[in-house]
């Protein structure tokens, strides 16, 4: 069964509309402003989105430091890229719709997505994590601006 949200779109189309702006969200944060909100607001919880495959191969973020752990709950997945279509179920359990969540992917779109479906769900204060785990693709064709090359804790998968 798909979830409906009150302006009509399931989650199927947020997947396919991806970066259309269907409904507002927190807004875009810094990797240092995603840190700081973090480190300062006991109820914030961090939402990783990429697939299964990247969190084992690429690495996870690491917030023992802040005295959280990330959420992983796949956008898309693996290995057929098909919507997640318990996403808002999964992300949002036992979270109150005040909570601070930011979203955290590859480079940023796909969480922005994820946002998007938790502000449509009721959330407040969903937030997409600009960069990323890994960044944009520079000249060379290589990711280096996100998450685990800004200096922030990660380990591998």
């Amino acid at each position: 069964m798909a979830v409906v949200y009150g302006d009509g779109h399931n989650i199927r189309d947020w997947h396919t509309l991806g970066s259309q702006k269907l409904r507002d969200y927190a807004g875009e944060l810094t990797l240092d402003e995603a840190w700081q909100i973090l480190a300062d607001e006991d109820n914030a919880v961090l939402i990783d989105v990429r697939t299964r495959a990247e969190w084992n191969f690429v690495g996870v973020p690491v917030l023992e430091g802040v005295g959280k752990r990330p959420r992983m709950v796949e956008w898309t997945t693996y290995p057929d890229g098909a919507p997640n279509p318990d996403f808002v179920e999964q992300a949002s359990k036992d979270l109150d719709p005040a909570t601070p969540v930011l979203l955290l992917c590859r480079s940023g779109e796909r969480s922005r997505g994820a946002a998007q479906a938790l502000a449509a769900s009721g959330f407040e204060r969903a937030y997409n994590i600009t960069l990323g785990f890994e960044g944009d693709l520079n000249k060379l064709g290589h990711r280096t601006t996100g998450w685990r090359y800004a200096g922030l804790p990660w380990k591998q998968g």
